[in-house]
């Protein structure tokens, strides 16, 4: 019998997501099971990479001796290439938001040559930045929420009352590149816009400005290569102003999923039709949850992709492919497929003359 497949389980991440990390990456584990020889690597806070155990992971203690190499020293090049040595065949990030969502770790994979789960470079990038996505998809032909930019260097000249002519009178500010709406706030009123303009540019120079749109917040889990499928559409059910970090993570009581949503067949084929051409048009493989408005009168809106969706207890994307008949041992083992699939395919090509 051959030896199972190696896989390294990547968690944590200097983000503002950490913990979520820490929290996707135990479920992850949990469905890897002993199908597959695991090796977690932990990311601290200070971008320590260090290698883990399933005790470590399940505990939630951070291994202090297991240094694999510390970024921005002077043998970090030498010692990155401990992750060849220690023998993984597939890299399984779970890192969201900053460092792990936006091109920067699958650069760094597809350097070392190792195939790994999820988007590409040029995807993850173009997903993350929500200005860019939002671009990518109004391309494409796909209907967004309404939006307007601020940038750093334009923070003093930029009016609620001038955007709100724009976008109407109440507007969600958030930084163009984060996620788990960390540094999102809902404005309604003049008086509350600079500090929510501060508090996104905490965490980015480019801040998004919204329409607060009035509609059914609709998710749709994506899976595949060159040709993806979409699961049952989930519903999100906030009972907090809107569907923000606590009570996507901390309070049980401030949302509540159904899965599958109840919409209207027409309206559910259309939203999956959408999840599948926003996960092409942005070029995604592997996985991507997209999220969307949904009107009273119907009209779908493509709110974002995630490109690591969480895997927690709490996540939406697990959930979908359950209910649509995909349970979570089958979504991990796809996506290793489907990482192993691409670099197969990607390394036929030609890449001199």
């Amino acid at each position: 019998m051959p030896d199972p497949l190696h896989v390294g389980l990547l968690y944590g991440g200097q983000s503002a997501e950490h913990e979520v990390s820490v929290r996707s990456a135990r479920n992850v584990r949990r469905a890897l099971g002993d199908r597959y020889r695991v090796t977690p690597i932990y990311i601290d806070r200070h971008g320590r990479w260090l290698l883990s155990d399933d005790d470590h992971l399940a505990s939630g203690d951070v291994p202090g001796t297991l240094a694999m190499f510390v970024p921005h020293t002077d043998d970090f090049t030498v010692r990155s290439s401990q992750l060849q040595r220690e023998g993984v065949e597939v890299v399984f990030p779970v890192l969201h938001g900053t460092g792990g969502e936006d091109g920067t770790i699958q650069g760094f994979l597809h350097t070392l040559g190792l195939p790994y789960v999820g988007p590409d470079v040029l995807a993850s990038a173009a997903c993350m930045d929500k200005v860019v996505a939002k671009r990518l998809l109004e391309a494409a032909g796909l209907p967004t929420t309404p939006f307007a930019v601020v940038r750093a260097h334009e923070r003093d000249r930029a009016s609620f009352e001038a955007l709100a002519d724009r976008l109407g009178s109440v507007v969600f500010v958030k930084p163009a590149n984060s996620g788990s709406s960390v540094g999102v706030t809902r404005v309604d009123a003049a008086d509350g816009f600079g500090a929510a303009l501060d508090e996104a540019f905490l965490y980015d120079k480019t801040v998004l400005v919204e329409t607060g749109v009035v509609g059914r917040e609709i998710e749709v889990a994506v899976l595949g290569n060159e040709q993806p499928e979409a699961s049952v559409p989930g519903e999100i059910v906030s009972t907090s102003a809107f569907y923000d970090y606590d009570a996507k993570y901390e309070d049980p009581d401030a949302s509540r999923m159904e899965v599958p949503a109840d919409l209207p067949d027409e309206v559910a084929a259309r939203v999956r039709r959408m999840a599948v051409d926003a996960y092409v048009a942005l070029g995604c493989e592997g996985m991507g949850r997209v999220d969307f408005f949904v009107t009273d009168g119907s009209d779908v809106l493509v709110n974002e992709i995630n490109t690591i969706p969480g895997f927690t207890e709490r996540s939406m994307y697990p959930v979908m492919w359950a209910e649509t008949g995909r349970s979570h041992e089958q979504l991990v083992d796809d996506l290793i497929r489907l990482a192993l699939d691409r670099h197969a395919r990607d390394a036929a090509r030609k890449t001199t003359r």
